[in-house]
């Protein structure tokens, strides 16, 4: 199933199902599953296909990415976190922070894991029982403050607002079967900046949930962002920052395209 959560024109926010003739009203929730109703509703926007109760964020989890970036290939996950409210839907748009300013702002095509029922220690084997569904991600850095004034946390530079679009729908695991071989790529005003595939990552979708719930619950409504591909503008020469103007098409396979442009934050 395909769900993602809109603005109808009344005003009323509501999930809804996609199907081949367009989008129909569904009643249900992460945990419980979802089911159509039959009534056929025209989206107005695309809201973030839920409301995180928290967002983790693994760092160099494709070998290519560490290579790039010259970093060792890690012995265990690289875990850091963002803030919920810097989640924003597709078509939505990412602001440069100007408050607290940065001119060093990156891109970052992930994988977003949706966890769908409360666990905790779980095995490999079963971790996949424990998703709901999987998004597209575009884990948005200000790599100036994550590595520079962060105080040796890249939870700073990766929390400002709009740094986590999500979108545009969730697609459940009964369609989405092997999140492990799929692929990713990310565009700039239309040119290919990254493309890799899933199964270049270092720990797998269940390596990820058994290490995350090793010792610590994991709500319904978390989600991990699994890690980007080579690439991200840091690593580039010159590096390739984000401007105002920009237009970023974020997408992995068996889920979409994300769609996001670019402008400076208002102060």
């Amino acid at each position: 199933m395909r769900i993602a959560r809109v603005l109808l024109e009344s005003n009323e926010v509501t999930s809804v199902l996609q199907q081949e003739d367009g989008w129909v009203r569904c009643e249900g929730s992460l945990t419980e599953g979802w089911s159509p109703t039959g009534e056929c509703v025209q989206p107005i926007r695309f809201l973030p296909p839920l409301d995180p109760r928290v967002v983790y964020a693994i760092g160099v989890n494709y070998r290519e990415h560490a290579n790039e970036m010259n970093v060792p290939i890690p012995e265990h996950p690289v875990v850091t976190m963002k803030n919920s409210a810097s989640v924003i839907g597709h078509e939505d748009v990412v602001r440069l922070p100007r408050f607290l300013a940065s001119d060093s702002v990156d891109y970052e095509v992930e994988l977003a894991i949706i966890i769908g029922k409360r666990c905790k220690n779980i095995r490999q084997e079963d971790a996949l029982d424990y998703v709901a569904g999987y998004t597209v991600a575009n884990d948005v850095s200000a790599r100036d403050w994550q590595k520079i004034y962060s105080g040796g946390q890249w939870v700073r530079g990766k929390s400002f607002d709009t740094f986590c679009p999500l979108g545009p729908v969730m697609v459940t695991t009964d369609e989405l079967t092997d999140p492990n071989h799929l692929d990713l790529k990310f565009e700039l005003n239309g040119e290919l900046m990254q493309s890799s595939n899933s199964s270049d990552m270092i720990f797998s979708v269940q390596e990820l949930i058994t290490f995350l719930s090793g010792s610590a619950t994991l709500l319904p409504g978390t989600v991990i962002l699994t890690g980007t591909p080579p690439g991200v503008g840091a690593a580039l020469i010159p590096p390739r920052y984000l401007q105002a103007g920009d237009h970023m098409a974020t997408t992995v396979s068996g889920i979409g395209s994300l769609m996001n442009t670019v402008q400076e934050e208002s102060v």
